[in-house]
């Protein structure tokens, strides 16, 4: 009779569980232009960052709005970064594909205002074969963000950084790496 019961429950458990609604989400991708010179490549690393909302017509911004108008006004819960990839942009002069520019470990990371912590985003490594598109690896999740910086993360107020090992011979270059980094942001209700 106890496990008749105990199997009752669980059923009605699982059953209600199913009639709930999946909770709302919005994604969008966002891109940011950011660039890598060979004379600022300094003790084999390559980086550079630019604030999230300088984009012309701040595409980042423009996603937190059309994310809270798709949770009837309220802000998301969470964000996380589903995709990430880094192209070689048409402006780039002196390079022609990532493994001329990286040779290694690649890393986008948030770098959040007033707070000075850092939140990895995505990862990849750059080899020789790595020619003008990198798709990255996302680990971006704002649950490990405290409070704060959440909601620096809300109201754009951190810096996308790219850094990576520096491809043997860039430094020495006299060139400019147009670094296209899209990232495909997930809201939650």
């Amino acid at each position: 009779m106890c496990m008749t019961r105990y199997l009752l429950a669980l059923s009605l458990s699982v059953a209600a569980a199913a009639c709930t609604n999946p909770p709302v989400t919005y994604s969008a991708p966002v891109g940011i232009s950011l660039t890598a010179k060979s004379a600022d490549a300094t003790n084999g690393l390559v980086t550079d960052d630019k604030m999230i909302t300088t984009e012309q017509g701040n595409p980042y911004g423009a996603f937190v709005t059309a994310a809270k108008d798709q949770l009837a006004g309220r802000s998301p819960t969470a964000i996380v970064v589903e995709d990430a990839m880094i192209a070689l942009g048409d402006g780039s002069t002196g390079v022609t594909q990532l493994s001329e520019v990286f040779g290694g470990n690649v890393a986008v990371v948030f770098l959040i205002n007033d707070s000075n912590n850092s939140y990895g985003v995505a990862t990849a490594v750059v080899d020789a074969a790595t020619e003008s598109t990198l798709q990255l690896a996302p680990a971006f999740d704002s649950g490990a963000l405290t409070e704060f910086d959440y909601l620096k993360l809300l109201g754009g107020n951190f810096k996308v950084v790219a850094r990576g090992t520096a491809a043997r011979g860039f430094a020495d270059l006299d060139a400019r790496a147009d670094l296209d980094v899209t990232l495909t942001f997930s809201a939650f209700e």
